[in-house]
């Protein structure tokens, strides 16, 4: 029983750390003005008082179940935890709109902000509570939100406390994932650049973001053990699969979403 108490101390211990350690994490922008919350839809999403929609962004937190499938474990922890943060808020939140300011969905995109000025992303990464995503233009807080998902994997918290982390051949279904493989090939033509993974899944980096990545760094893969993270998509649907290629491809939305393995 000591050893539980202790536990449990020590888990409180950590997260009011990383609740003032947000702040630190990613610094709050001044002038921001303050909008009701009607609800909170999900870890990501918020429905807004005046109706909208509003994809937090840089966070990306497990799906809670739809279509009679269950919940991705820590889906509902992350929902709740998100409606703790705005309710700590007083039901109100600061937006600091994205260079994009709405996705293909029609949801505002904004980084979100609580009454005491910490990054709500940035919160919920530190705890373990979701994945950091980039994608570009909105990337201007990866540098902060990378440190905080970091502070939570060494720390073993959330979704960290069992590695999330797929190898490239366990890919077996189309959404979010992180993976790891061996780079096998790497391959540049009018598509873009594309890097294959074992013959399991290729990464793409499309031609109209190439300026964002160091080509030559790419190019320099070939045989190294990557970890990459994204929307896995199939290719086998709608008969886009042709002899030879990998079923599983991942867009690279952002140099961000793709590390050399330490």
């Amino acid at each position: 029983m000591l050893m539980k108490k202790a536990s449990l101390a020590g888990a409180f211990f950590v997260s009011a750390i990383w609740l003032s350690g947000a702040q630190a994490f990613c610094p709050t922008p001044g002038g921001l003005t303050p909008v009701a919350v009607q609800r909170v839809v999900d870890g990501d999403t918020l429905r807004l008082s005046d109706g909208r929609s509003v994809r937090m962004i840089g966070l990306n937190t497990p799906e809670l179940g739809k279509k009679g499938r269950s919940d991705e474990p820590f889906a509902v922890a992350a929902r709740k935890r998100l409606e703790a943060l705005v309710a700590a808020s007083d039901g109100q939140v600061g937006l600091l709109p994205g260079k994009e300011s709405k996705d293909h969905y029609g949801r505002t995109l904004a980084h979100v902000y609580g009454a005491d000025g910490a990054n709500l992303e940035a919160q919920m990464l530190a705890e373990g509570l979701g994945f950091l995503v980039a994608v570009a233009p909105n990337v201007d807080l990866v540098a902060c939100q990378q440190a905080a998902e970091r502070s939570a994997r060494q720390a073993g918290l959330g979704l960290w406390r069992r590695s999330p982390v797929l190898k490239a051949e366990q890919i077996s279904t189309s959404g979010f994932a992180v993976l790891s493989g061996r780079v096998s090939k790497v391959q540049r033509n009018r598509g873009g650049v594309w890097i294959e993974l074992q013959d399991s899944v290729v990464l793409r980096v499309a031609p109209n973001l190439l300026t964002r990545f160091d080509v030559n760094s790419l190019e320099s893969l070939k045989g190294k053990q990557v970890e990459a993270r994204g929307w896995v998509l199939d290719r086998s649907r709608k008969g886009g699969l042709k002899s030879g290629q990998a079923r599983w491809m991942l867009p690279l939305t952002d140099p961000a979403m793709l590390q050399a393995a330490q």
